[in-house]
Order: structure tokens, then C-alpha cells, then sequence
């Protein structure tokens, strides 16, 4: 990829470029609420630990749900959804 390349990826059919090596929950941090998913009683829950242990970032990625967005990088074409449907 050319020095100064962005990726185009869809993030909740949202369309963001990002610079290359940028995790897909900074990318849905760039694109608004930063929510990836809902608790079981319905609270927006969001990447806290940024290594993968405490699960909270988990999104949908090219049809695969529970994929940790902290520690997958994003890459061109990639569609992405979260659980943030319904925020306001």
C-alpha cells in the first residue's frame, strides 16, 4: 500500500476510511458512539481493556459475529456491525 493509502471499510453501513494498522474498535470509535455491543439487560457496552480479555468489544465482521474488534486490524472492504442500534 502507497505511503498515505486509507482503507475503506463499512462500519454499521457507514463507510470510514482509516489509515492502515488502525483497529477495527478505533475505527468504530471514529465513526461515532464507540458502542460495540449491548449487556443482556440492554446498556451499551464498549471496548475497555484494549487487549482482549474483558470480551466488551466484541462485533459482527464480514458475517462472523463475536469477533474482538481490539485486536483485529482493518482491513480494505470489511463491514462491520455492532450493537449500537437504538442510541441516540
Amino acid at each position: 500500500m502507497p505511503d498515505g493509502a486509507m482503507i475503506s471499510l463499512t462500519i454499521d453501513a457507514q463507510t470510514i476510511s482509516v489509515a492502515p494498522g488502525v483497529s477495527v474498535a478505533a475505527a468504530v470509535a471514529l465513526a461515532g458512539s464507540g458502542v460495540t455491543r449491548r449487556s443482556v439487560s440492554g446498556a451499551a457496552r464498549a471496548p475497555l481493556c484494549g487487549m482482549g480479555v474483558c470480551q466488551e468489544c466484541r462485533v459482527t465482521i464480514d458475517g462472523r459475529p463475536h469477533q474482538l474488534s481490539c485486536q483485529t486490524l482493518c482491513a480494505e472492504g470489511m463491514h462491520v456491525v455492532t450493537a449500537s442500534e437504538g442510541l441516540s
